[in-house]
């Protein structure tokens, strides 16, 4: 009997072989003169198709053609390839983007990796893969700086150099339940900026960090935890364009996140105890 392994590649071989024919299909047609055959491929080959693993791909001419040939060959089964060959390959690129986020930061595992890029393209390869390619590029051993500016007992030198952010379960009010989105200089402890809201997502983390940047000016480093609204496309992307260099922390090892800790007992034990009455509505 199979093992689990081996009946697993043989069904993402079956769903290859099946993606293939629906492509060609009706290129495959007989009753298709060449001309039509030929413009029905180059159809195809300007087209972005979705694969198997979700993944938005391009097929040459070339290799259409050749699909072709092997249907009309031998039939499905010609499209169908070996179970041994039909193991997921990882484009480049994303290998390249896994490599710069460890490199960027070496102590984000190859867990939150795959977050990362999931969040910012859509797919992400599995661990395992990602964990291989680092250990294959000597990218594993990679230390974190001695004195990295957001871990440990640590003050930043100046403003700006650092903010910290994280979202607060907050209260329910009136029956819903409420978060504080807030990001803190960590050289200044001041609050930079912040927002209420209904909901922990990224339309909040913006409402709290677009003012901020206004009005507050660039900062080096944003240092956040691994909540979806934190490693959402929209921040990266933001972080990206303005040259600010985003760390998450590693899961389980909070450092350098006590000040805006601190913050939010502050705020639950002299804000959110004045508005919150026992029945869980405004005060």
């Amino acid at each position: 009997m199979p093992g689990q392994e081996d009946q697993t590649r043989l069904e993402r071989a079956q769903a290859i072989g099946l993606f293939r024919y629906m492509l060609i299909r009706e290129a495959a047609d007989p009753t298709l003169s060449r001309r039509q055959r030929g413009a029905l491929v180059r159809q195809l080959a300007s087209m972005t198709h979705i694969d198997p693993d979700g993944r938005p791909v391009r097929i040459t001419r070339w290799t259409l053609d050749r699909w072709i040939y092997e249907w009309k060959r031998a039939g499905f089964e010609a499209l169908v390839p070996s179970p041994r060959q039909s193991r997921p390959r990882t484009p480049q690129e994303i290998l390249d983007l896994a490599a710069a986020l460890k490199k960027e930061n070496p102590s984000r595992s190859a867990a939150q990796i795959r977050r990362i890029i999931g969040a910012q393209r859509g797919w992400a390869p599995d661990e395992r893969t990602i964990q291989r390619m680092l250990v294959r590029e000597g990218l594993n051993a990679l230390n974190v700086p001695a004195a990295p500016a957001v871990f440990g007992r640590f003050e930043a030198d100046g403003p700006n150099e650092l903010w910290t952010g994280d979202a607060l379960h907050g209260p329910m009010v009136a029956g819903r339940k409420t978060y504080l989105f807030a990001f803190l200089d960590d050289h200044s402890r001041a609050v930079m900026g912040h927002r209420w809201g209904f909901a922990e997502d990224t339309v909040r983390l913006a409402a709290a960090l677009r003012p901020a940047l206004a009005s507050r000016g660039i900062p080096r480093y944003i240092y956040v935890d691994n909540g979806s609204a934190f490693v959402d496309s929209w921040l990266l992307r933001a972080c990206a364009k303005l040259g600010i260099k985003l760390v998450h922390s590693t899961p389980g090892r909070p450092q350098g996140r006590g000040k805006i800790e601190r913050f939010f007992r502050t705020v639950n034990s002299e804000f959110v105890v004045e508005i919150a009455s026992g029945d869980g509505k405004p005060g």
